[in-house]
């Protein structure tokens, strides 16, 4: 599976590119500001339907253009298909497989898998809960339809649950029988998403650990323990925890509440890793997404890294380009603001390399 092409009509600072890129190492090149993330962002949004940067859709539309299109060309197995995601200011997004629009959003995701290595990857340990949360979550739904599903019908009732409390605070009422419409499948779909994410904790886990003592030359465990009050009991939990709810006018307990806490033996990262220590773990993360994506869709995800260079030091530099070189990754996108720094780590991968530049 790979990119073959793609063209980007007013998505960002990008008026009207067109790409045609290799089935193996693509490197874009150029001065910060000249779209390199931005186009690495739209090969993410084709594969994703959203963005890695802009959490609202019409961010993605350039500045005073009421229009945004991004076409892409996969081939897989031989078999050619074009993926279109259209935007216009105020309306619903379209997404389009061969001029055909999918029935839901979700169908298309995990079609394409893809990987992303940001930057800003270490914000998932010193952030809040909700950045590992939906780090995990899309991980998950890439393979899991299901869960994707399970997940936005969880969000709605969430959403609709806590403006119900709201409404009772602010009418001075209360009705149990409406609550319990709310609260019964919302207790359900929680039990279900946990379930789901402790599964899907048990394959990860060996990966990330063999990952990071492979980086890290086994200096640490490296451990992710998923922290939930969602079990056998939660029923009866969240029940006897109405009261607490409508004195805080929202639900406060479910997996809305889940954290994902990253340790080294036995210790919080958060609080006694070191920067190198924190990039290991989050590369060990992202390589071990990789491996999971592979292994539940028979096909080596997209992977995209986007300004590591000058984020990771040369050993992390040096593990990656080895597994870039003995095909361990599929198709590559590559940014960097230094086009020649790029040329000497890449000089000696024996894959086919195609520079792009900005």
């Amino acid at each position: 599976m790979h990119l073959r092409s793609i063209r980007l009509f007013n998505f960002r600072n990008h008026s009207d590119s067109s790409f045609e890129f290799s089935e193996r190492v693509n490197c874009i090149v150029g001065e910060n500001g000249s779209g390199k993330t931005n186009l690495l962002d739209a090969v993410y949004f084709l594969s994703l339907t959203k963005s890695s940067i802009q959490k609202q859709d019409a961010l993605s539309i350039s500045y005073d253009e009421e229009l945004m299109v991004i076409s892409g060309d996969f081939l897989e197995k031989n078999q050619p298909e074009n993926i279109t995601v259209s935007l216009q200011r105020g309306q619903k997004k379209n997404v389009l497989a061969d001029k055909k629009a999918y029935d839901r959003l979700s169908d298309h995701i995990g079609k394409y898998p893809v990987v992303l290595i940001a930057p800003d990857d270490t914000d998932m340990i010193r952030d809040a809960s909700d950045t590992r949360r939906k780090l995990f979550d899309g991980i998950i739904s890439q393979f899991d339809p299901d869960y994707l599903l399970h997940y936005q019908h969880y969000n709605r009732l969430l959403d609709q649950r806590n403006s119900l409390l709201k409404q009772f605070y602010e009418r001075e009422y209360f009705d149990q029988k409406m609550l319990d419409s709310y609260s019964e499948p919302l207790v359900r779909l929680a039990m279900e998403i946990a379930g789901k994410r402790k599964d899907f904790m048990m394959g990860f886990m060996p990966l990330v650990q063999s990952h990071y003592e492979t980086i890290s030359g086994g200096k640490e465990t490296a451990q992710i323990i998923y922290d939930t009050e969602v079990n056998q009991n939660f029923q009866e939990v969240f029940r006897k925890n109405q009261k607490r709810d409508i004195a805080a006018n929202r639900t406060t307990k479910g997996v809305h509440k889940d954290d994902y806490i990253f340790e080294l033996d036995g210790q919080p990262i958060k609080k006694f890793g070191s920067q190198g220590q924190r990039k290991s773990f989050v590369l060990a993360v992202k390589l071990a997404q990789f491996d999971l994506l592979e292994k539940h869709k028979s096909k080596k995800p997209l992977l995209l890294l986007d300004d590591i260079f000058d984020k990771l030091d040369d050993q992390r530099i040096a593990k990656l380009i080895e597994k870039i070189d003995d095909e361990t990754f599929g198709q590559v996108f590559i940014t960097d603001a230094r086009p020649e720094r790029t040329k000497r780590i890449l000089e000696k991968v024996k894959a086919n390399v195609s520079y792009f530049e900005l």
